[in-house]
C-alpha cells in the first residue's frame, strides 16, 4: 500500500489536516485587512478538506480557489462547503502547489495553513509572490521555533524532518528579503495542536489500523504519528506553529 494512500485515508476524516482553529484564521484575517475589502479573488493552497476555506469563504467578500494535490481531500471541501452554504464562493482545483496555475499578479491574497512546509516557506513565498498583485496578501503557518535554543531530541527530530524549521525572526526575513512587508504574528496555542488536531487523531487510529488489518505498513504510519505527539506533549514549550501575515511590495525584491 502506498503510503501517500495510507496517509489520506487517515486524515481525510478529520475536520482539519493540521494544527489550527477557526478563531485563529479569523484573527489572521483581522491583520491582513481583507475584511475590508470587495470582490477578492483568494487561493487557499494545500487547503486538505477545507478547515480554513469554509472560513474565508463565509467571512469575506471573495472567491476562494481552494487548492490541493489530493483530489479526496477537494471532494470532502466541496461537500462541506454546500453544508455550510458557502459553495458558491468556493471553487476546488487539483494542483501541486508547486505549479499554482494562475496568471501573475492575479490574486489579491494568498492562504496557507501548515502546509508550505510541502515546498519549504521561503521556495513557497518566492514562488508565490508573482501571484499577488501588489498589495496583496500572504498567510501561512509554519512550523516555528518558540525559543533561541530547545532540547536535542526535539531539534533532531525536526531538523530531520523540516530542515527549514527556524525561529519567527528568521521566518520574517526570509519575507522582508523576498518582497514583502510584514503586518502580523502569531503564535498557534496548544488547544490548535492537542484539542484540535492530536486528539481527534489519535481517535481515528483504531479504525485507522482496522481498515488495513493492523498492517506493517498501516502501524507504522501510526507509530510515527505517535512519536510526534509525544515530543509536542513534552516540548510544547519550544515549538509551534506560528502565523505569518504579509503584504507585497509594490518593487521587485
Amino acid at each position: 500500500m502506498d503510503n501517500i494512500r495510507l496517509l489520506i485515508d487517515l486524515h481525510i476524516t478529520g475536520e482539519r489536516q493540521g494544527p489550527g482553529d477557526v478563531a485563529e484564521t479569523r484573527r489572521a484575517i483581522e491583520l491582513s485587512g481583507l475584511l475590508k475589502r470587495r470582490s477578492l479573488k483568494i487561493a487557499d493552497v494545500g487547503c486538505g478538506t477545507g478547515a480554513s476555506t469554509l472560513v474565508l469563504a463565509a467571512d469575506l467578500d471573495a472567491q476562494i480557489i481552494a487548492i490541493d494535490a489530493q483530489s479526496d481531500f477537494l471532494d470532502v471541501l466541496r461537500r462541506r462547503a454546500a453544508r455550510a452554504g458557502v459553495v458558491e464562493r468556493v471553487a476546488t482545483v487539483n494542483a501541486s502547489m508547486d505549479s499554482l496555475p494562475f496568471e501573475a499578479a492575479s490574486l489579491d491574497a494568498i492562504w496557507s495553513e501548515g502546509a508550505i512546509y510541502n515546498i519549504g516557506f521561503e521556495n513557497g513565498v518566492r514562488r508565490w509572490r508573482q501571484f499577488l498583485r501588489p498589495g496583496g496578501i500572504l498567510a501561512v503557518s509554519e512550523l516555528t521555533w518558540l525559543t533561541a535554543s530547545r532540547p536535542a531530541e526535539l531539534e533532531a527530530h525536526w531538523s530531520a524532518h523540516y530542515p527549514e524549521v527556524g525561529t519567527a525572526s528568521s521566518k520574517l526575513a526570509v519575507l522582508e528579503r523576498n518582497g514583502y512587508v510584514p503586518l502580523g504574528y502569531f503564535v498557534l496555542p496548544e488547544s490548535c495542536w492537542l484539542e484540535n488536531y492530536y486528539r481527534p487523531l489519535q481517535q481515528r487510529f483504531p479504525a485507522f489500523l482496522a481498515q488495513y488489518g493492523s498492517s506493517d505498513a498501516a502501524a507504522a504510519v501510526v507509530a510515527e504519528e505517535e512519536v510526534e505527539i509525544a515530543l509536542y506533549e513534552r516540548y510544547r514549550a519550544f515549538v509551534s506553529y506560528g502565523f505569518y501575515v504579509a503584504r507585497r511590495t509594490g518593487c521587485s525584491p
